[in-house]
């Protein structure tokens, strides 16, 4: 049998603060015994679970691996207006004329991911 992917793990400077953040995006929550302040914080996800870790050191350089994510109920462009809305920056705007494309954001701390567009906005082209 093959390794499996526990969860990933996100380095960084405040994990309650950030995870936070993340539980908004992805419309979930911290684990119940996570607190301000804690050297950890999880989600719990239905396909993988995210662990914030926190580490003295801050983000130096682009990410090597980024999150992708895909809204499930609301139009690429509604999300991003409620990411911005919630703390996120743009980075770039890779949208194009004709509907496709995507937008790159960075989460609280510095973090880049890129917004898609959703299912119907990908069969509607």
């Amino acid at each position: 049998m093959a390794s499996l992917i526990h969860h990933v793990t996100i380095d960084c400077a405040d994990t309650y603060r950030l995870g936070s953040f993340w539980a908004e995006v992805l419309n979930a929550k911290l684990a119940d015994d996570d607190k301000p302040g804690d050297p950890e914080a999880l989600i719990v996800g239905d396909r993988i679970d995210l662990l914030f870790v926190a580490v003295p050191e801050g983000k130096a350089a682009k990410n090597r691996l980024h999150f992708d994510i895909q809204p499930s109920d609301r139009t690429r462009d509604e999300e991003v207006e409620r990411l911005l809305a919630i703390g996120a920056t743009l980075v770039a705007d890779r949208r194009r004329p004709d509907g496709s494309g995507w937008v790159t954001l960075a989460d609280i701390e510095g973090n880049e991911f890129c917004v898609e567009r959703n299912a119907a906005e990908r069969a509607a082209v």
